[in-house]
Formats: C-alpha cells, structure tokens, sequence
C-alpha cells in the first residue's frame, strides 16, 4: 500500500508578504515537561533582524506558551522601532483568540488583552501560518524550552539557526504532513 501524498506545498513566507515578518511559536519538551516559547523578525527576503527566545517556569500550557511568544515578539518590534509588520503563528487557537472575540473571562484574559492593545495602537497584524513554513520560530522556541532563561534577545542568529534561514530565504517548499 502506498502512502498517500501531499498535495500542499508550503514554504516561509507563504502569502508573499512584502514588509516586516515576525514568526512565533511555543513549545512543551521532554518527560518532565518544559515550556519554551520564541520568534524571530526578518525582512520579506528573509534576512534576520533580531530574535528571542525564552523558558517558561512553572507551566506545562502550549496555549500560554504560543501567546508569551506572540506578546514578546510584538513587544521586541515594537522596542526595535519597528511600524508595520506582519505576526505569523502556527497556533490556530492564538491567533482566533487574538482576531475574534475572546471571552473576558478566559483564564489568560489579561494576556490576550495586552496583546490586542499593542495590535490597536501599531500597523501590525496577525495571521496563522502553517507549521512546515515556522520552523525557524520552532527552533527558536525549542531553544527557549531547552534553556533555563526567562527571556533572551538574540541581537544575531544562533549558529545552529542559519541553515534553517538560508532555507527560508531561498524559498525552498515543504509538504505538508
């Protein structure tokens, strides 16, 4: 029996986006749990701006983990001057927590708001992206996981990154799984 093929080609940057990019994502490693969250911003030809990554003491919540990253990663545009940007997250659920209405009494209510008023007072905005073009924000929010640091700003990329940059940039397509 033969295995069923993917039709759906995706790749960084998928929606040909011609400004700034932000990408984000949270992560939940190991057997003793941890969680990690991390992004990095690039121009639309995929040259690395900045990053960051962090860990997340005391949690093993994906959600909570993909909306840290989404708040930091606005937080480090919005420190670094930048005016327009385009936000991508694999997480679904941020992303409709963040576009539709979420209930004022979600258990991260306080978060989602901070994250809503940032987006109101800047030309930036949200969007999900599929997993197979994120996977420079997965290395960056593994990394988070694996370290024992709240919050690092990478000024230039992690060594181990530049591969995954390089594939990005040229535009290289995925399947997706």
């Amino acid at each position: 029996m033969q295995a069923q093929q993917s039709d759906t080609l995706v790749r960084w940057n998928n929606n040909d986006c011609n400004s700034i990019i932000l990408n984000v994502d949270g992560s939940c490693l190991g057997e003793t749990v941890r969680a990690g969250y991390g992004g990095l911003i690039r121009n639309s030809a995929g040259l690395y701006l900045s990053g960051f990554s962090g860990f997340m003491a005391s949690t093993t919540d994906i959600l909570l983990a993909e909306l840290t990253a989404i708040y930091r990663g606005l937080l480090l545009a919005v420190q670094l001057g930048i005016t327009d940007m385009v936000c991508y997250s694999d997480s679904l659920h941020s992303v409709k927590l963040l576009t539709e209405h979420a209930s004022s009494f979600h258990v991260y209510a306080v978060l989602i708001q901070d994250i809503k008023d940032i987006l109101s007072t800047t030309n930036f905005s949200i969007h999900h992206c599929l997993r197979e073009g994120n996977q420079c924000a997965d290395f960056m929010a593994k990394l988070g996981a694996t370290s024992n640091t709240e919050y690092h700003h990478h000024a230039t990329p992690p060594h181990a990154l530049l591969p995954l940059i390089r594939t990005d940039a040229v535009g290289t397509l995925y399947p997706r799984v």
